[in-house]
């Protein structure tokens, strides 16, 4: 299996994106990048100097409902009939039907004030724009195999960053394709989502990554080719690393609520990231529930709803 990256420009923060090509039969692009011209010629150009056009793509594997990975699946697409494939649980936002109502209604849940809702909703829109809308894929699951002539990928099912987040492993060498689940020197967003099985819920992302983290350290992985950056050659001491920020985090953030009295996760996550602005600002938000969520799992704190804001309470 010959695998080559295509480091794919973007219009973001986070910079690059790497997109995967497997020279195997069929000839299968692991993400592609975001709707966007420098990106659109980033990747024609990085497929033209490996001898190949869009028209030859057969199969694109999304691994996870991210603009900056799925964006330009349409534009391949209409010129080479290719399959997408994605996990079922990110299928719907890449699809035209996706339906946002769901995270007003998180947001809401989280305290965010209405016009800032109405401001996150309108970037969210803007944000959109960096994606053409599927019109049909192919769902996979966990141990689904991905099929080539001569060889396969495993799908691993990595939730976290998003709920549909995959991994895919070559389970002869244990190569493993994480994209934005493990980085070399990013730490990846859980980012505020409904939870795939009840969009009236949210998903509690922190946990579901931890857990992720684990069952790819099961795996012992001896290359972790991530969405951007360099390859990770040493999991086990990621993995450590991301366990001890991820402590630390829980510590400061409870080290900033208050002994007495109930908290909401937008006043919290205004102290925990108090430069936050724009688009960083709802990271900064998803982050701080995905940590209160965490320490509620963890007994830590309790989570009181209503018809108003949830709001957290130190145990006694």
């Amino acid at each position: 299996m010959k695998v080559h990256r295509i480091s794919v420009p973007t219009p973001f923060y986070v910079g690059p994106v790497n997109v995967y090509l497997i020279e195997e039969n069929p000839l299968t692009l692991i993400d592609v990048g975001p709707r966007d011209d420098n990106s659109l010629e980033g990747l024609r150009s990085g497929l033209r100097s490996l001898g190949y056009k869009f028209s030859d793509i057969k199969r694109i594997v999304i691994s996870h409902a991210h603009a900056d990975h799925y964006g330009l699946a349409r534009v391949v697409v209409e010129e080479s009939a290719a399959t997408v494939l994605i996990h079922e649980w990110d299928a719907p936002a890449v699809l035209e039907n996706h339906d946002e109502f769901a995270y007003r209604d998180l947001l809401a849940a989280a305290g965010v004030p209405q016009k800032t809702i109405d401001r996150m909703l309108a970037g969210y829109e803007k944000f959109k724009g960096f994606a053409h809308p599927l019109q049909s894929v192919e769902t996979l699951k966990d141990n689904d195999e991905i099929l080539f002539d001569h060889e396969s990928l495993s799908v691993v099912h990595t939730p976290g960053h998003t709920p549909g987040s995959i991994c895919l492993v070559r389970t002869s060498n244990r190569l493993v394709f994480a994209s934005d689940t493990v980085l070399k020197t990013i730490t990846p967003n859980p980012v505020l989502s409904p939870d795939p099985i009840n969009s009236k819920r949210r998903f509690q992302s922190l946990g579901e990554y931890l857990v992720s983290l684990a069952r790819i350290r099961s795996l012992a992985p001896t290359v972790l080719k991530g969405g951007h950056g360099e390859d990770v050659t040493d999991f086990d001491e990621h993995f450590h690393r991301m366990y001890r920020f991820t402590k630390a985090r829980q510590s400061k953030l409870l080290g900033l609520l208050p002994r007495q009295g109930a908290v909401n996760a937008w006043d919290t996550s205004k102290q925990l990231f108090p430069d936050a602005a724009g688009y960083h600002r709802f990271l900064a938000l998803s982050e701080t529930v995905a940590h209160l969520d965490y320490a509620v799992a963890e007994g830590k704190l309790v989570v009181e709803r209503s018809d108003g804001p949830d709001v957290y309470r130190r145990l006694p």
